[in-house]
């Protein structure tokens, strides 16, 4: 499996920096979160892209996926929802990112039946435009569709190569969904691995990675055993919790782990 870390742990960094923690640290890719406030995003011009994509291939980093926010399941018209997909597929494309990640968001008092048809036929329809730019929309386990069952309620009507789905452990964990389970709803969808830890399922500030109570191990456990080969990309929500440790000092320690947790599932 190759190891990524998510630009969330680092608020702001301009992307050489970020470049250089990853290739210092030993990590083989970046995810990129793409918002206004961070040095990609959907805004970014033609000259910027370009900039991006010749940065990452300079390093020798792969750009991992766009992380956007798009909420597919959220009221309203099905056009500005597919207007922003659009926006992050043709922005990975440009950078040469495999993926985009978008979230569910379905508002809580809206039917789950409606809102499970809404947000599987907005990513049917985007996702020919990701076929024709040759990058896979990812739906994040999240907010209101948590767990691996709850994602295949969406991905399952789609049925298309393009769409697939985004482990975030931390949310499958909270969901109260076993590893096991999660993995045999989401394997024929599966784009890749969000890794984190947090110190209880009252406190989600970010610690280190094996330092808190999330079930990497098993997760790793049923993805090596499973065969599969795809990316782990270590999620640290500093962004959100100005008082966690700073990523950087931690990046050495988190790949160990990470490579500890391979190595004892091989």
């Amino acid at each position: 499996m190759k190891l990524a870390f998510s630009t969330l742990g680092v608020p702001g960094l301009p992307l050489p920096e970020v470049l250089a923690l990853a290739t210092a640290h030993g990590y083989h890719g970046v995810e990129l979160r793409a918002h206004p406030e961070e040095p990609v995003h959907p805004g970014l011009s033609p000259a910027g892209r370009a900039e991006t994509a010749a940065l990452f291939q300079g390093a020798g980093i792969e750009p991992l996926g766009v992380a956007g926010y798009t909420r597919v399941a959220a009221p309203g018209d099905d056009g500005p929802v597919l207007e922003e997909i659009r926006g992050l597929l043709q922005l990975a494309h440009d950078l040469g990112a495999p993926f985009v990640r978008v979230l569910p968001g379905a508002d809580p008092g809206r039917p789950r039946e409606e809102a499970d048809a809404v947000a599987a036929r907005r990513l049917g329809t985007a996702a020919e435009d990701a076929a024709a730019l040759g990058v896979r929309i990812l739906l994040e386990t999240h907010d209101s569709h948590p767990t691996g069952a709850d994602a295949i309620r969406i991905l399952g009507p789609v049925g298309h190569r393009q769409v697939g789905a985004l482990w975030d452990v931390l949310h499958t964990w909270l969901g109260g969904e076993q590893p096991s389970d999660t993995y045999a709803a989401l394997a024929p969808h599966l784009g890749y691995v969000q890794v984190k830890d947090v110190a209880s399922a009252e406190d989600t500030t970010p610690v280190p990675l094996g330092a808190g109570v999330l079930p990497l191990t098993e997760c790793v456990d049923v993805l090596s055993r499973s065969g599969w080969d795809g990316w782990l990309c270590w999620e640290y929500e500093k962004r959100w919790h100005e008082k966690a440790a700073p990523l950087p000092e931690l990046l050495d320690a988190g790949r160990d782990h990470l490579l500890r947790l391979l190595g004892d599932a091989a």
